[in-house]
C-alpha cells in the first residue's frame, strides 16, 4: 500500500498505551530520565483513552496509611483471600507501598476527592475504596503524560513489537499504523513499557445488536497488552483467571458504590435471602481457607467475589431468579437517591440512560441484577498478564531478574492490565504500576542493557506488509463478493469476531454454558482455534477503519489463545462464579497451589506450560 512511513529513532523509552499504566509510565520516565528522549504512542488520544475514559466514581485502591486506615500488607491479604490464593504478593504489595502517592498527586492537579467533613481524611466507599468526582479524571492525570512526554503520537495502533536482530530475546520497539490515515509508523527504542489494554469481547457478550458496544470493560480493550507480549515470546501468567462481574442488567453499571456506600442489598426474584443458603455446599468445594461457615453465619474473612457469583448463578439456575438490587429502601433518601444517579451518570451513563428510557424508577421498583461475560485483564480484581520481575528488596529469587516489572523479554515492561499476578490495582495501582516500570526501564537503559541494538530494515519491511495485508487482500479479491459481504477468499473483522466469542463462549466457559468447560471441550476448542488462526491469514479490510478492527481481532485471537491454553493447564475449579472445570469440580491446594506460566514460541506459535512456585510473603493476621 501507498501509505507514508513515518519513523522515529532514538527513543529511550517507548510507552504503548496511554491508559493508567502508561500516563505514570510517562510522567515517572521523565524524573529519572531527564534527558531521554520519551515518546507515547496511543490507539486514541490521551484525554480519553484507556479505561477510565468515562470517568470514575470512585478511586478503588487507596491505602490510607497516612490516616492509619490501611498498610500495604493489609492489601496483600486482601487480594490473596479474593484470588483463592492465587497472586504474586511481592508485586502486589511494592504497587500497595507506593499507591498512596500517587492518589495525593493526583489530587495535587486537580482531581476532587470527596472529605469526611467530621474527620478530615478521604471519604470512604468501602476499605479500599474512596469518592471522587472523576468525570474529568483521566484528562487531568494525561495533562502530566503529555508535559513529560517528548512527543505523543495519537490514533497510532500498535500492532507488532520490534525484536532486536543483534541479540536474542531482546526488545527493539514497535510499529503500528495511523488509525486515520493510515502512515506506517515505526517506533526504535531501547525500552518498551507496555501499558496497552486486557480484553473485553473475546467472549459472546450478552449485550448484542445496536446495544454490543455497552459491555462491562471498555470495548476498546482488544487485548493489546496480551497479544504484542505473548507474540513476542513473553511468559505469560494467570491468563486463566478471567472475571465475571455481578453488574446492573443490561446497562452493566457498576454495584460497588450502591452495596458500599448506599447499603443496598440484593434478595432472589420471591424477596429472599439467597447467598447464605449456598455456602455450606460451596465450603465442601472449596475448603474453609477460602469461605468459612458455621450453618448461616460467616467468618470475619471477606466473601472471595467469585463465591458472591457462584451462589448468584446457582439461584438463577434454581429457579429462583431474577437477582434484584434493593434500592427501594436507600432511594427514600433524597441524597442517597442523588449518589445513586451521579454514579451512573459520572462513569455509566449508559446505566442511567437505560433505566430512563425502560422507565425503570429504582425508588420505586428493585432493578435486576445479572452475571457478565467473562474478561480477561490484570489491572481490576484479576491477575493476567505477563510474568514480570518483581522488587530487589521483596521478591524471591524466582520472582527477580534484575529489573522491576520488566518480562522475559530484555527491555520491555509492563504496567496495568499488562502485568500479571496483580489484582485489585485499579487506575491508581496501574499508575503506580507505571510509574514503578519507567524507574526500572531508565535504570536499564543507566546500566547499558540497551546497547548495540539493531532493527535490519527487513524487519520493518516485513511487518509493514504483514500489517496491511488485509487491505490488500480485500483490493484482491472484492469483486468476488457472493452476497452481502460473503466472500469464498476472505473473512472481515466482524464475521471473525462473532465467529471467535462463539468459540469461546461454547468451549472455554462463556455466559452461554453457565461458564462451564472440561478438557474435551477445551480441545475441540482449541482445534477450532488452530484452524481459525489459519483463517485470519486471510482476513480482509476494506479501509483503515477495518484494518483497526482486524489487527484489534488478531490481538484477540492470541489472548484468547492464551487462555484456552492456561484454562486447560489448570486442572480444577480455582474459581467457583468464574468459571467451572466440570471434570475437576473441587479447588485442588495439593496439587494447584502453584501460578501457572505459558510461554508461546516466537517462530512456531507452539505453548509450553508450566507451574511456578507460590510464595505468601506476607503472614496471616
Amino acid at each position: 500500500m501507498g501509505y507514508k512511513t513515518i519513523i522515529e529513532d532514538d527513543i529511550d523509552v517507548l510507552v504503548v498505551g496511554a491508559g493508567l499504566g502508561g500516563t505514570g509510565a510517562a510522567f515517572e520516565a521523565r524524573y529519572w530520565g531527564k534527558n531521554k528522549k520519551i515518546v507515547i504512542a496511543e490507539k486514541a488520544n490521551i484525554d480519553r483513552s484507556g479505561a477510565v475514559a468515562q470517568g470514575l466514581y470512585a478511586i478503588n485502591c487507596y491505602m490510607g496509611t497516612r490516616f492509619g486506615e490501611n498498610n500495604p500488607e493489609d492489601h496483600v491479604r486482601y487480594a490473596r483471600m479474593d484470588l483463592m490464593g492465587m497472586v504474586r504478593e511481592d508485586l502486589a504489595f511494592d504497587m500497595a507501598r507506593h499507591v498512596d502517592s500517587a492518589v495525593h498527586q493526583f489530587e495535587e492537579w486537580g482531581l476532587p476527592i470527596m472529605k469526611d467533613p467530621k474527620k478530615g481524611n478521604y471519604l470512604r466507599e468501602g476499605r479500599w475504596q474512596i469518592m471522587i468526582h472523576g468525570e474529568s479524571y483521566k484528562p487531568i492525570v494525561a495533562e502530566a503524560a503529555k508535559k513529560s512526554a517528548d512527543k505523543v503520537f495519537n490514533r497510532i495502533c500498535v500492532t507488532h513489537l520490534l525484536m532486536d536482530d543483534s541479540k536474542d530475546n531482546r526488545i527493539a520497539g514497535a510499529v503500528g499504523f495511523n488509525v486515520r490515515t493510515g502512515n506506517y509508523h515505526v517506533f526504535k527504542s531501547k525500552t518498551v513499557i507496555c501499558g496497552a489494554g486486557g480484553a473485553s469481547n473475546i467472549f459472546k457478550p450478552r449485550s448484542v445488536g445496536e446495544g454490543a458496544g455497552r459491555v462491562w470493560y471498555a470495548p476498546w480493550s482488544s487485548g493489546s497488552a496480551y497479544g504484542l507480549m505473548i507474540e513476542a515470546g513473553a511468559k505469560m501468567t494467570q491468563m486463566e483467571n478471567r472475571i465475571v462481574l455481578a453488574r446492573f442488567k443490561d446497562g452493566y453499571g457498576p454495584v460497588g458504590a450502591y452495596f458500599l456506600h448506599l447499603k443496598t442489598y440484593t434478595q432472589n426474584g420471591i424477596g429472599e435471602e439467597y447467598e447464605s443458603k449456598w455456602f455450606p455446599a460451596l465450603t465442601e468445594m472449596v475448603g474453609k481457607e477460602y469461605l468459612d461457615t458455621e450453618g448461616q453465619h460467616l467468618s470475619h474473612k471477606p466473601i472471595p467475589t467469585c463465591l458472591r457469583n457462584h451462589a448468584f448463578i446457582n439461584e438463577v439456575n434454581a429457579g429462583r431468579g431474577p437477582i434484584h438490587m434493593v434500592t427501594m429502601e436507600a432511594f427514600q433518601d433524597p441524597h442517597l437517591e442523588e449518589i445513586g444517579w451521579h454514579n451512573f451518570l459520572g462513569m455509566t451513563v449508559g446505566q442511567a440512560v437505560l433505566w430512563a428510557a425502560t422507565d425503570v424508577d429504582p425508588k420505586y421498583e428493585n432493578p435486576e441484577l445479572t452475571t457478565s461475560e467473562p474478561y480477561v485483564m490484570g489491572s481490576h480484581a484479576t491477575g493476567c498478564g505477563a510474568w514480570c520481575s518483581g522488587p530487589e528488596d521483596v521478591s524471591p529469587d524466582e520472582y527477580f531478574w534484575g529489573y522491576n516489572r520488566m518480562t522475559t523479554v530484555a527491555g520491555l515492561f509492563g504496567a496495568g492490565d499488562a502485568v500479571g499476578g496483580t489484582p485489585h490495582a485499579f487506575s491508581s495501582g496501574s499508575f503506580t504500576e507505571g510509574r514503578l516500570a519507567a524507574k526500572a526501564a531508565c535504570k536499564y537503559i543507566d546500566d547499558g542493557k540497551a546497547e548495540g541494538i539493531n532493527v535490519s530494515e527487513k524487519q520493518i519491511a516485513d511487518l509493514k506488509k504483514k500489517i496491511y495485508k488485509p487491505m490488500e487482500t480485500y483490493t484482491v479479491y472484492r469483486n468476488e463478493i457472493v452476497a452481502g459481504s460473503v466472500n469464498p477468499n476472505y473473512i472481515n473483522p466482524r464475521q471473525g469476531l462473532d465467529r471467535l466469542q462463539k468459540m469461546m463462549d461454547e468451549y472455554c466457559g462463556g455466559f452461554g454454558v453457565n461458564y462451564m468447560t472440561n478438557e474435551k471441550l477445551l480441545q475441540i476448542g482449541l482445534k477450532k482455534m488452530k484452524v481459525f488462526g489459519e483463517d485470519l491469514e486471510s482476513i480482509a479490510a476494506e479501509d483503515i477503519h477495518e484494518l483497526l478492527r482486524a489487527w484489534e481481532l488478531k490481538h484477540r485471537y492470541l489472548t484468547s489463545e492464551s487462555v484456552f491454553q492456561h484454562t486447560l493447564f489448570r486442572k480444577e475449579t480455582r474459581w467457583p462464579g468464574y468459571y467451572y472445570r466440570g471434570d475437576a469440580m473441587k479447588l485442588d491446594d495439593e496439587n494447584w497451589h502453584v501460578l501457572t506460566v505459558s510461554q508461546r514460541d516466537r517462530n512456531t506459535g507452539e505453548y509450553t506450560m508450566e507451574k511456578a512456585p507460590l510464595y505468601h510473603l506476607v503472614d496471616d493476621e
